[in-house]
């Protein structure tokens, strides 16, 4: 067996998804799953650190040992249910949480303390993806289109890969074998704010509160007058843009719309940036996963955007639920840097060339 491990936590900022995964031969057979929900005061604070704060580099110490922690427990139940021992596994490759991201200004941050996570798991652990392709002028991000060709793409059929986290990111997998992707823009991450801050619940279950809802006339048009979705690739994106006081000025001049009516267009907006993005490609099909993968009011609008040429459903088709994708995606790159082998697509992110990509903190 050659097995890793991968764990995500992204900008939804719920919790840490994880999978052990055994690479053996260059097959991907997942052993188990496992999933730690973040507590309220680590989310808090961690949704805090997006901006600038006072005693910010103390409290981000503090808030990566606390994930370190939780990531070890995520790691133990892997363990646990596969019936394997830490010496079995040959690294744990781990994103981090992500509370800057500036390509443009040379930097990438994602909170995390590996040693920390090293020593409690007796694992090698493998972070800090993203630096590397940046280093080499690249946006650090998407880095999963890769993962998802190697994983997912089929010969002679282009499909697309549609990760609806916090940010929504595209991976396009061509039936020549060539590789495309970037960040389309919010995934759920403003539907997160706008429910959290009209009903207290941390996301739109289903899409029901949408559903109840109906378009406000302009304010899509406005909310996609946004410079980002104009930009071409490659480009990434995060918190720092798409935020509530981003929302708020440009929901000032709708302030009589009702609040279902704004959730269904913010709802109505991922869609649409999405379908956008996707429609020039020619592709066979699109697999969602992510959050917005168990969200129906999200998928029937991608769906009616895209038309009934192209079937939209979750991956859930290809063997691998929604939820599972992106810590998979870790896992392989893991894999890829125990084998010296590069995990950067420099047609996607934009960098001089292939790198190996990653940080090595031996157990």
């Amino acid at each position: 067996m050659s097995l890793y491990i991968g764990l995500m936590s992204g900008t939804s900022l719920d919790g840490v998804d994880g999978v052990l995964v055994d690479f053996w031969a260059g097959a991907a057979r997942t052993m188990s799953a496992a999933y730690v929900e973040f507590p309220q005061a680590l989310r808090d604070e961690l949704m805090a650190l997006q901006a600038p704060s006072p005693n910010e580099i103390e409290r981000e110490a503090v808030a990566a040992n606390q994930l370190a922690e939780i990531y070890a427990g995520c790691v133990a139940q892997l363990l646990a249910k596969s019936d394997m021992k830490s010496a079995d596994v040959r690294a744990v490759g781990v994103h981090g949480q992500t509370i800057r991201h500036r390509p443009e200004l040379g930097f990438t941050r994602q909170t995390n303390n590996p040693a920390l996570l090293a020593e409690l798991c007796g694992i090698d652990v493998i972070a800090d993806f993203r630096s590397r392709d940046v280093a080499a002028g690249g946006q650090g991000a998407p880095l999963v289109p890769a993962a998802h060709m190697a994983l997912f793409g089929k010969e002679g059929k282009t499909r697309v890969l549609a990760n609806i986290g916090g940010i929504a990111n595209i991976s396009l997998l061509h039936k020549d074998g060539s590789v495309g992707g970037y960040d389309t823009g919010p995934g759920n991450v403003l539907m997160n704010a706008w429910i959290t801050r009209h009903k207290g619940a941390e996301y739109d279950d289903n899409g029901a509160w949408a559903a109840t809802g109906q378009e406000v006339p302009g304010l899509l048009a406005a909310l996609l007058a946004e410079p980002y979705f104009a930009l071409p690739a490659p480009k990434s994106t995060g918190r720092d843009l798409f935020h509530a006081d981003w929302l708020d000025a440009r929901l000032a001049p709708f302030a009589s719309a009702r609040a279902e009516d704004i959730m269904f267009t913010l709802t109505r907006l991922t869609a649409v940036s999405l379908a956008r993005a996707i429609a020039p490609h020619g592709s066979d099909a699109v697999y969602v996963c992510g959050g917005g993968a168990y969200n129906a009011t999200l998928m029937r609008e991608l769906q009616a955007e895209l038309g009934e040429a192209v079937k939209v459903q979750s991956t859930d088709a290809l063997g691998v639920p929604p939820n599972r994708v992106e810590a998979l995606a870790f896992a392989w790159l893991a894999y890829r840097f125990g084998e010296r082998q590069p995990g950067n697509l420099p047609s996607v992110t934009g960098a001089r060339g292939e790198r190996i990509l990653g940080a090595l903190y031996p157990r």
